[in-house]
């Protein structure tokens, strides 16, 4: 079972779930998509899977969510939520943090990126994005990208290739100049969600989590050259 606690944010807070690894070698804080929360199941199944496998899992409540609100916070809020959570990760003594990685869900990895890039965020592993959204649907000129060179961690991209938010092919230019040791992953026929037709959920997260497994291992093998 996940443990909670409460994360301040200034004045306000919002709460957190620890997914507690075994024997974990790697701390991944993970935030959710504008339109779901923690306890979407595609949250809970990646934070369960990487436990199993060796990671603690933060997941985290953005405060619009908290507070039962649809409509996302300003950038500005939003980054000040990833900030807090971040201290409160680091200053926990019963998570592995000497590792972190960060990132997560569409919005929520997008913002993760913004605060690394920002230089905020200390000392990361990695940053892990699940459906990046490029660009909004539709509009393949608005891209949000400008900042990622910024980022001085490599970073997982998993994309579907069937991604309204943007595909791989759309990715891939702009990935490959990134830090070393960044990685654009293909999800085939995948949506958004990574999702496929036909695809059990429980398939798609187990592929997921040995995604991340894999990232982290090739980073930590990389670093120690």
């Amino acid at each position: 079972m996940p443990l909670a606690f409460d994360v301040h944010v200034g004045s306000a807070k919002t709460s957190a779930l620890l997914y507690p690894g075994a024997d974990p070698r790697a701390t991944l804080v993970l935030a959710h998509g504008a339109g779901g929360r923690q306890l979407h199941p595609f949250m809970v199944g990646v934070a369960e899977r990487l436990g199993a496998r060796g990671f603690d899992v933060v997941t985290f409540d953005f405060l619009y969510t908290h507070t039962g609100r649809r409509l996302p916070d300003k950038s500005d809020v939003l980054e000040a939520t990833w900030r807090a959570v971040i201290d409160a990760v680091r200053a926990r003594k019963d998570v592995f943090s000497a590792r972190l990685l960060i990132g997560g869900k569409s919005m929520g990895g997008r913002i993760a990126t913004q605060v690394a890039a920002g230089g905020s965020a200390g000392v990361l592993a990695g940053l892990v994005l699940l459906g990046y959204p490029l660009h909004p649907p539709g509009k393949p000129q608005q891209l949000r990208a400008a900042h990622l060179p910024s980022v001085r961690a490599p970073m997982l991209f998993l994309q579907g290739a069937k991604d309204t938010f943007g595909t791989p092919a759309e990715l891939a230019p702009i990935v490959a100049p990134l830090f070393a040791g960044t990685r654009l992953v293909p999800f085939e026929r995948g949506d958004h969600s990574l999702a496929v037709r036909g695809v059990p959920l429980q398939d798609t997260l187990d592929r997921v989590a040995d995604e991340v497994v894999h990232f982290e291992a090739s980073v930590t093998a990389n670093a120690g050259r």
